[in-house]
């Protein structure tokens, strides 16, 4: 049994040409080849081979403004353009479907309702960067998800999609669909290729970057499966109506998973620069706060964010302007927090997370995430002790910055907002031995 959050605008995405990643995501069939062509799937594969040029797509994507969806937010287009034209080596692309940040609930819709968008953007984009061979990395819990893109990447093979000599275009194109084993570092690019590799999942040193040297020592780009699925889209109907979409540097529509105490969580398909606040509460979106109470926090883009308070979510879901006000859009997991949370004791399960999926090869990570997760602890034990506020910045700050993949600053980014933000609710707990909150809700 799988569970797959609910979806609630897709319909207005089926009516809405702005809207794309979720037209169709609706339709119980919609994973089957057969429908998947009936609503224009792979036409847009099949005219790329006939009728354009690598360099073409690139031009587009890059025309497009299309930023990774990842988290990091690098221009797709401009990442490609890294590839070496020259080098004698395969090049490889790499569907990054690990979607390991906790909040995030995405990609896996694509996977699971509309593989075979997730085949055709994986496709356009392998034949922009001249790659003959293309991997789909897929998160090892993900079991509905692996069964469907292994059914559709069969599917596209049977139909001539994938394969030798693709329509007749001499160009040939074979997939990959890989599993990984379930570890947040994996979901970094570098990591993700050890683990392809069958090294043990740790980032490597750049440069070189994966452009350069990724996969195997090759040329390597690896994309985010809501970016890949936005490709087909972005060449089916111009560059330019892609950049129409968003504000001036955030381009596009946006995924949003909405979670937490809200009336309507799910999963949206939004303008980038839609309202935070308007997500939160309008019926049509989040519908408000559960049980009607009042907001006390808010992770605008997954548990590695630092926090918002409520009188700061009156902003645009875009990266600069999430970025202006000290957080980031990362990968648009939206997780909302009413009054009777306790912060301290959020705070403690975000540490154990990332303490335990700390890779171990940076000593700031991975000393440091344990000594954090021993005095957030005690301190929610109602253990504390003066200085232990002091202290825990004092290791965040040796942390931040400090490590080879952004594991360790994805681990105090939240701590140190919290402290920020609540920071007499840490001293209470040290002072009173318990928490202020005195319902202290906890969600299921």
């Amino acid at each position: 049994m799988f569970y797959s959050p609910v979806i609630t605008n897709a319909k207005e995405a089926a009516t809405n040409k702005n809207f794309h990643l979720f037209t169709y995501v609706e339709d119980p069939e919609q994973h089957k080849l057969e429908k998947y062509e009936s609503h224009g799937g792979y036409k847009v594969w099949k005219n790329v081979l006939v009728s354009m040029k690598p360099e073409k797509v690139i031009e587009e994507v890059k025309k497009s403004g299309l930023r990774g969806r990842g988290g990091a937010g690098f221009p797709t287009g401009m990442k490609w353009g890294f590839i070496p034209k020259s080098s004698p080596k395969p090049k490889y692309l790499i569907c990054n479907a690990d979607e390991s940040e906790p909040g995030t609930c995405k990609d896996r819709v694509l996977m699971e309702r509309d593989p075979h968008g997730v085949i055709e953007g994986m496709a356009i984009s392998a034949f922009a960067i001249d790659c003959h061979l293309m991997f789909i990395y897929i998160r090892g819990e993900f079991g509905h998800c692996i069964e469907r893109m292994e059914e559709a990447m069969k599917e596209a093979y049977n139909k001539g999609h994938l394969g030798k000599n693709i329509h007749g275009s001499g160009y040939d194109l074979d997939m990959i669909v890989h599993t990984g084993g379930g570890a947040y570092i994996c979901g970094e690019e570098t990591a993700l290729l050890n683990s392809l590799e069958g090294e043990r999942g740790q980032s490597r040193m750049r440069p070189p970057f994966p452009a350069i040297e990724g996969l195997y020592a090759c040329p390597t780009i690896v994309n985010n499966v809501e970016s890949l699925f936005a490709v087909t889209h972005i060449i089916k109907n111009g560059g330019e109506w892609y950049a129409s979409l968003g504000t001036e540097k955030s381009k596009g529509t946006k995924l949003f998973s909405l979670s937490g105490h809200v009336k309507r969580p799910g999963n949206y398909e939004v303008e980038m620069g839609f309202n935070l606040k308007k997500m939160i509460y309008d019926p049509e979106y989040g519908g408000g706060i559960l049980g009607d109470k009042k907001l006390k926090g808010v992770i605008p883009g997954g548990a590695s964010t630092p926090f918002l308070t409520p009188d700061m979510v009156d902003v645009a879901l875009d990266y600069e302007a999430l970025q202006g006000i000290g957080s980031m859009l990362g990968s648009g997991a939206i997780i909302v927090f009413n009054e009777d949370t306790c912060i301290v004791w959020v705070i403690k399960k975000l540490i154990h997370f990332f303490r335990h999926e700390s890779c171990g090869k940076c000593t700031p990570c991975r000393e440091g995430t344990g000594w954090l997760e021993q005095m957030i602890d005690r301190i929610e034990a109602g253990h504390g002790q003066q200085g232990d506020i002091e202290k825990i910045e004092e290791v965040c700050g040796n942390i931040l910055g400090r490590t080879i993949c952004p594991l360790g600053d994805a681990a105090v980014m939240p701590i140190q907002s919290a402290i920020k933000h609540w920071r007499d609710e840490w001293l209470y707990h040290i002072e009173n031995g318990k928490c202020m909150v005195e319902t202290h809700f906890e969600f299921k």
